[in-house]
């Protein structure tokens, strides 16, 4: 049954437009067949019925998909290029009259594959707005907007000057379409390509991924509102009516979304318990509503794609709910739905024809790598002058520059409308997958996930936080026995309405007698049941909260894990809500006596790696079993804190909290710095300079921390590590809380000697006297390490 096309829109390059085909069709449809004994003599009858068509269609695009990537994958290929070589090695198989039947059957094809495959795209662009965080997009530093927007602009600007450089005098409008489109598709960044890209390299967690992501957020929606905008400036010429009529109509689209299905999503939130299951009756509720808002959108002619994205953007993302369809239905939209889309586009390019026309592969050519740099360039510029390493810089603007199954759909539609010719499709398609196929290979090349996984290219810690900067620390607890003195430490760091805590707390529980971990965010202070082991060391933190007359902000949540992934659960909380540090609990546990009671060795483990792998700093509260001292509120002094300042990074990372600590009157902090006597010489490193320019203001104490400040500075004269062992022994009775600095890689002659006997490397030599058992003391210990940038 012939189908015609209807003519090119008048602005054939706005992606977003809506086309509509007319076919005829024969009434009733044959969907099923009674089986190949239908008809003995001819048993490939049953393809003359659509099901049994596309049972066959699928069966064969998933084994040559899955054959192609098993080979390919060893080589670093990704599941979109494979898909792709699938449907190039399937190309010269439908010649053949028999394979072509099944894929391009002029009664069955359009009413059949191509409905199957522009159903599973949008739900696809549905879950990929279910994935995009618009608070993170709207939220975004400076330093994404800048990468996204100048990215986007310069692409366009770039394949506007090519156009115009190669513009003939006798060029005929459809070459300067065609032209028009290839450049601006090229040009565009696409959230749901780079999401899939990071995805399958294993980056998505990671500081890199996370910049890709937020800048490929600010481009998609720069585009959406760059293209709605031409759409609408094009029309208003013609018709301002119906441009009017549009936008009112596409914003109280966007209002019934926001401010109603929006709030029923939350309200379904509310009504599923900690760590439990949606109930299947509102998945089912919220697929038919994005379908409902896809055909809202076709009904008012634009693309049902923007209504379902639309809607997924509005879905709340994370558990339960937007966790709840990623998990139900991904998979088998990648698997199923996303292979024959691509495998269908692909099947239209013909490869055989595509050098019948020279000029026009070359201009594509020179078009595409001149958008491809001008793309690749600016990011790489960007993020390298925002200290980014240049490994990381280049590989990140190879990501951004990444292509996918969005410019494929975007060039399979101006194919399908007959506004692309088939050698400039098929020019189009080899250039997707040339970059598809060489991009993941030269990140996987430039970035190594093992080794930077949790790498942060911003200065995440105490002493690079603003002064009205809120404080967000991360808090992790084991058992009960630490709850008591991690609650009593926040108490100290002297929340303030212009600098105000924000905690998360992670109760870290080990992986037993179940398959899969589990992750249960205590949302509005609701706890299940079945989770008392969790919540009895939770409350107390929620009750600290609401101690602290809104100065303090909990989030808490409990882990269920292998204890080997933990810190894998703590340094992604940490980078993902840009913690300025984290406090972990002293793998020792010390009874009231002041003996020791218990060593966890897998706590000490975790530690470790967490030390070496965190994204901001890291302090370790070691609780000697000392009876919390509750300050009081209007007691001045009534907790004494002391600081040994030896020098170096960890140290004025630890000085800096302790004179954040001492803005609170009940405090009072003494800051002891030892000083080698072979220092005392003319010789200025760079380490002393800061160290001199950090103990400035405590020891004038002038009035800069705050005038109700009681601080005592100390400094006292040593030769030796022997002299550094009698202080940390004379003063380890005179304080409740000490903070040292770690030490990490600072050598000193009043350390000289010590490391041999330094029985936990991971405390630092300070830190490991003051938690050894020969000590005689009760006395709570902080040891702090500043944030490890590395490059």
């Amino acid at each position: 049954m012939a189908g015609a096309s209807p003519p090119p829109s008048p602005m054939p390059f706005l992606l977003y437009e809506n086309e509509t085909s007319e076919y005829c069709i024969v009434l009733p449809p044959k969907v099923n067949s009674a089986g190949i004994w239908e008809n003995e003599t001819s048993p490939s009858v049953i393809f003359s019925y659509s099901l049994p068509l596309l049972e066959l269609q699928v069966v064969l695009t998933f084994v040559i998909t899955h054959v192609i990537y098993t080979i390919l994958r060893p080589l670093g290929i990704t599941l979109f290029a494979s898909q792709m070589f699938a449907g190039i090695t399937m190309s010269p198989m439908v010649k053949l009259e028999s394979v072509r039947s099944i894929f391009f059957n002029e009664e069955l094809s359009i009413e059949v594959i191509d409905t199957v495959a522009v159903f599973g795209f949008t739900l696809f662009l549905f879950l990929t707005g279910v994935k995009m965080d618009m608070k993170l997009a709207l939220r975004t530093t400076k330093r994404s907007v800048g990468i996204g927007v100048v990215s986007l602009l310069s692409s366009i600007l770039v394949g506007a000057a090519i156009n115009e450089t190669f513009k003939q005098p006798n060029e005929t409008e459809q070459v300067k379409t065609e032209r028009l489109i290839g450049t601006v598709i090229e040009a565009l960044t696409s959230f749901s390509v780079i999401a899939c890209l990071l995805a399958e390299l294993k980056i998505l967690n990671t500081e890199l991924g996370r910049l890709a992501l937020t800048s490929a957020a600010v481009g998609d929606l720069s585009t959406m509102f760059l293209v709605h905008v031409m759409s609408l400036s094009r029309n208003f010429t013609a018709s301002p009516l119906l441009v009017i009529e549009r936008v009112v109509i596409m914003f109280c689209f966007i209002t019934l979304i926001i401010f109603v299905f929006r709030p029923l999503m939350h309200w379904v939130i509310k009504r599923t318990p900690d760590g439990g299951p949606v109930a299947d009756v509102y998945i089912t509720a919220t697929m038919m509503v994005a379908f409902g808002c896809a055909v809202f959108t076709h009904w008012t002619d634009r693309s049902p794609l923007i209504g379902a994205f639309l809607f997924g953007l509005a879905v709340p993302d994370g558990p339960p709910l937007g966790s709840a369809l990623i998990d139900k239905f991904e998979c088998f939209i990648n698997a199923f739905f996303l292979s024959i889309y691509v495998i269908a586009s692909t099947l239209r390019a013909n490869f055989g024809n595509m050098l019948s026309d020279p000029s026009t592969v070359k201009f594509f050519t020179f078009a595409f790598s001149m958008t491809f740099l001008a793309k690749l360039i600016p990011c790489c510029i960007g993020s390298f002058l925002n200290f980014m390493p240049f490994r990381d810089s280049l590989a990140f603007g190879l990501i951004m520059s990444s292509k996918g199954i969005v410019q494929l759909s975007h060039y399979s539609t101006f194919r399908d409308n007959k506004v692309l010719s088939e050698t400039v499709f098929t020019a189009m398609v080899i250039a997707i997958l040339v970059n598809a196929t060489i991009i993941p290979i030269l990140v996987r090349f430039l970035y190594d996930p093992d080794s930077r996984k949790y790498a942060a290219y911003e200065q995440r810690n105490l002493m690079h936080l603003k002064p009205d900067a809120e404080l967000r620390i991360l808090a992790c607890v084991h058992t009960s026995y630490n709850v008591p003195a991690m609650i009593n430490l926040l108490d100290l760091t002297c929340p303030t309405r212009e600098s105000p805590n924000v905690v998360y707390v992670i109760h870290l529980i080990a992986l037993m007698a179940r398959n899969s971990p589990v992750f249960i965010a205590h949302h509005n202070h609701e706890f299940s049941t079945t989770s008392t082991r969790s919540f009895e060391n939770i409350i107390p933190f929620y009750q600290y909260e609401g101690n602290r007359w809104g100065l303090v902000t909990v989030n808490a949540f409990t882990v269920i894990t292998p204890r080997k992934l933990m810190h894998e659960d703590i340094c992604t909380m940490a980078l993902d809500k840009q913690t300025s540090l984290i406090i972990l609990p002293f793998h020792r546990k010390w009874s009231m006596d002041g003996s020791l009671e218990e060593e966890n060795n897998v706590v000490r483990n975790l530690n470790c790696t967490v030390l070496d792998q965190a994204p901001c700093s890291v302090g370790i509260l070691i609780d000697r079993g000392r009876r919390q001292k509750p300050m009081k509120p209007s007691s001045p002094s009534s907790y004494s804190i002391g600081m040994l300042f030896l020098g170096g990074k960890d140290d004025r990372e630890a000085l800096t909290l302790a004179k954040r600590m001492a803005q609170d009157p009940r405090v009072k902090l003494t800051v002891t710095r030892l000083i080698a006597y072979q220092d005392c010489s003319n010789v200025v490193d760079w380490d002393t300079v800061l160290d001199t320019e950090m103990l400035k203001d405590v020891k004038q104490n002038n009035g800069v921390l705050g005038n109700w400040c009681d601080i005592t500075y100390v400094e006292e004269m040593m030769h030796c590590g022997s002299q550094t062992i009698k202080l940390v022994r004379s003063i380890a009775n005179d304080y409740d809380l000490i903070i040292v600095g770690r030490h990490y890689g600072v050598e000193s002659v009043l350390l000289a000697g010590l490391s041999e006997w330094s029985e936990f490397p991971e405390l630092g030599i300070v830190g490991d006297l003051f938690a050894s058992t020969d000590l005689n003391s009760k006395v709570s210990v902080l040891v702090v390490q500043q944030q490890i940038v590395k490059m």
